[in-house]
């Protein structure tokens, strides 16, 4: 098996669990959000700490969405560039600068990242009511922006053998 069918293989299992994470907690939210409905205008009875609750999972969501965006390449763009920059050389290069300072940028924050999930680890502070570890909430600060770093190192990667191709046609005419 070459390296390049590994990779492959390691890719699409990440794909693959970074779905069924998020499915698990789209469905954890819906289950939460539709009990609480229920306990508060059917029952009456609203039960306490479900807000709280719902934050972990909605952090996670938010974040491992991001991190999922930026794997399938889905992220929000505006490409006004695009409209004006024509050659497919010109557009090469300037994928590969867009992706290296994404790339800048998303390392920077992973390092901040890392410094707010040590302090959180030192403090260990707990949610008001039902006293559960808020580092399981800030600790996907760092998981999903780590995550969102190797992707953009990937297609920041992608970027220079795409160019590495246009300039090979452009050789060979």
């Amino acid at each position: 098996m070459s390296a390049k069918d590994v990779a492959k293989r390691f890719w699409s299992m990440l794909y693959r669990i970074q779905g069924f994470v998020l499915f698990i907690l789209m469905l954890g939210v819906t289950v939460l959000v539709f009990v609480q409905v229920i306990m508060r205008y059917v029952l009456h009875a609203p039960l306490m700490g479900i807000e709280e609750l719902l934050l972990f999972p909605a952090i996670w969501l938010y974040l491992l969405g991001g991190a999922s965006a930026s794997m399938e390449r889905t992220h929000i763009e505006c490409n006004v560039i695009n409209v004006y920059v024509k050659r497919p050389l010109a557009l090469k290069l300037l994928e590969i600068l867009k992706s290296s300072i994404s790339l800048g940028v998303c390392l920077w924050l992973t390092y901040w990242a890392f410094e707010y999930l040590q302090y959180s680890l030192r403090v260990w502070k707990l949610s008001n009511l039902l006293y559960i570890p808020l580092f399981f909430g800030e600790s996907a600060i760092f998981v999903c922006l780590s995550l969102m770093a190797i992707y953009t190192a990937v297609e920041l990667g992608d970027g220079f053998l795409g160019l590495r191709t246009a300039l090979q046609s452009k050789e060979a005419e």
